[in-house]
């Protein structure tokens, strides 16, 4: 049976006479926790999750800590759908749902007089901070919790059952296969698509995901004599203050791509130059402490001012993300929006005279030579994840229809890189993608990032006035 399930080993070495006096002279009172707000609807989650799976058992672990290197451990993040069931964020839990009864396994604190308070080296009181008791869980999640060295047995006597593997390595081994070979993947792919559409709570924690990442996005400007010096460093270190500050971290890694870094489209090396005449694309996103995330990119001309060819390419991307956002609304199939888009951009090539065809012909599936200049899609679900949802069915998300309370990105780009001969000097080396973050509604979408302007114009007074 792995460790983490048996009382720990002490690397921390102490003599007899260290061990008695630190057993002695401690108070331990429990603190006073209060129900937290996503407890409600964690319960109703769990009772749409159990009607749907009637009668069976579920596991759905947090995740352990992971090594960094050595003796340390990565910042730990809890899986999504253990979040999404419990509103927990420790690790090493465990949800099992029984036929609807829905039970939390989890490490809880050491009581003082445990050795392991401070003989336990990761997670001893002493070295990693207080976790709360059982009793305080129980409170807090709004459902029954027990210690984790009780999971192997709980786990045992349960008979078959469904579980959300490759999160816990220990875990998975402790849950023998189901014997239907789909089961598992049954599962993964409903915790998916309950996350389609966003309740009223799931609305309020991402518009306050967005609005933390708005007031990062100005932090930025704000230094923007610093950024200069420092470059694209310094607008990440920047943007993950805020986001430390006003949220739990950043959502994914930032992107800040300075001149021809914009044209590599996941740029995470962050090291470069910001440099006078060119364009900065900054995709970020605060993830707030519930674990919901903004996904905004704005791109921004250096010097505060967009030169002629450049605010004429920004234009042409903003006509394609504005005809993106018109065609989000209910009932529209999910691919309408990335197509409307495309067609402008498209249209907006030929016009420059880059196609080698009409851009009707390079909108053909056949063709798409269009996307030599734009390869990613135009939007993608936002929740939990920043590519949320991702296992739903086609049925639900990418060959569906949308539906009031899904919340997606809209984000067309154009990318020219620095090698290519067919564009024009001018534009060689340039990368604008703009993107929003919006919901669905009963008649269209609303944008959840409008704190952030858009059109060239606004960009420019935004930035002088910062």
């Amino acid at each position: 049976m792995p460790e983490r399930f048996q009382p720990p080993t002490y690397p921390v070495s102490a003599s007899d006479a260290l061990v008695a006096f630190m057993r002695e002279g401690w108070s331990d009172d429990n603190d006073r926790v209060e129900r937290l707000e996503v407890a409600s609807w964690a319960a109703a989650r769990r009772e749409r999750l159990s009607q749907r799976f009637a009668g069976e058992r579920l596991v759905i672990p947090a995740g352990p800590l992971r090594r960094r290197a050595n003796d340390t451990d990565y910042s730990f993040r809890a899986d999504t759908a253990h979040v999404y069931l419990s509103g927990n964020q420790t690790s090493d839990a465990v949800l099992v749902i029984d036929d609807g009864d829905a039970t939390m396994y989890f490490r809880p604190r050491h009581a003082k007089s445990d050795d392991a308070f401070w003989r336990d080296g990761r997670y001893g009181e002493a070295w990693a901070g207080r976790r709360h008791s059982l009793a305080e869980a129980e409170e807090m999640y709004g459902l029954r919790c027990r210690h984790l060295y009780e999971l192997p047995d709980a786990l045992a006597s349960l008979g078959p059952a469904r579980m959300h593997r490759g999160v816990d390595p220990d875990v998975d081994a402790l849950v023998p296969p189901h014997p239907d070979h789909d089961a598992d993947g049954e599962l993964d792919s409903f915790l998916s698509e309950m996350r389609v559409v966003k309740d009223e709570w799931e609305l309020g924690q991402l518009q306050d995901a967005v609005d933390a990442t708005v007031l990062g996005f100005e932090d930025c400007v704000r230094e923007w004599d610093n950024v200069k010096v420092y470059g694209e460093r310094w607008i990440e270190g920047t943007f993950w203050r805020r986001a430390r500050t006003a949220g739990n971290d950043v959502g994914y890694e930032s992107i800040v791509a300075g001149g021809p870094h914009a044209t590599t489209l996941h740029w995470i090396d962050n090291n470069g130059p910001i440099l006078p005449g060119q364009l900065v694309l900054l995709d970020m996103g605060v993830e707030n402490r519930s674990l919901y995330t903004a996904d905004v990119t704005r791109t921004l001309p250096v010097d505060g001012i967009f030169t002629t060819d450049q605010r004429a390419l920004y234009e042409l991307v903003l006509a394609a993300q504005c005809a993106g956002m018109d065609a989000v609304k209910p009932g529209a199939p999910f691919a309408e929006f990335h197509q409307a888009a495309m067609t402008v951009l498209a249209r907006g090539l030929e016009d420059m005279g880059l196609l080698p065809c009409a851009a009707e012909e390079a909108l053909d599936h056949e063709s798409t030579v269009y996307r030599r200049w734009t390869l990613h899609g135009t939007g993608h679900m936002l929740g939990l994840d920043v590519h949320d949802c991702s296992q739903a069915p086609p049925e639900s998300y990418s060959e569906g229809k949308l539906q009031p309370g899904m919340v997606l990105t809209v984000e067309p780009g154009l990318y020219f890189q620095s090698s290519d001969l067919l564009v024009p000097e001018s534009l060689r080396g340039v990368g604008i993608r703009i993107e929003d973050d919006v919901v669905v509604t009963d008649d269209g979408c609303r944008n959840l990032s409008a704190g952030l302007p858009r059109s060239p114009d606004d960009v420019e007074s935004w930035f002088a006035s910062l």
